[in-house]
């Protein structure tokens, strides 16, 4: 668990959530919420809940991961538009991706600044700009 941040409660976040604390979405949080913050797709949330000993189906995770999303309580990181990760820490914050392992980093601080974005219609604001920086290994890159 983090060292800054106290052990949470975890059906209570859920209420607070507005979502009901079930035994998989109990189980999925702990997973997810049980120490530093994370990026998981649905697949390694899946892989992780079975070897915890959780039997949950995929199905279950992504619809869990979904409704986390939508309660606030994680952020979707959309990748190629075939891949996302869902990401324990919802500050606007951008990212590094590197590409040959499939893992996603947050890049510290203000390492990007976003210029001239445009007016957005009428009617809606911009809520946050996701930017993912690909990444490969320096051999591959020169190629």
């Amino acid at each position: 668990m983090h060292p800054d941040r106290p052990k949470l409660d975890l059906a209570e976040a859920l209420r607070r959530a507005g979502l009901r604390p079930t035994r998989q979405r109990l189980a999925l949080a702990s997973l997810l919420f049980g120490g530093e913050d994370r990026h998981v797709t649905a697949e390694m949330l899946h892989v992780e809940a079975l070897a915890a000993g959780q039997r949950v189906s995929l199905a279950t995770v992504y619809n869990t991961l979904h409704q986390f999303k939508r309660a606030g309580l994680l952020r979707e990181i959309a990748v190629d538009g075939t891949k996302a990760y869902f990401d324990t820490n919802t500050s606007n914050h951008n990212h590094f991706l590197i590409e040959n392992e499939g893992r996603l980093v947050d890049i510290p601080g203000n390492g990007i600044m976003i210029d001239g974005l445009p007016e957005p219609p009428e009617g809606y604001r911009i809520s946050h700009v996701d930017v993912v920086v690909r990444l490969v290994p320096q051999t591959a890159a020169r190629k």
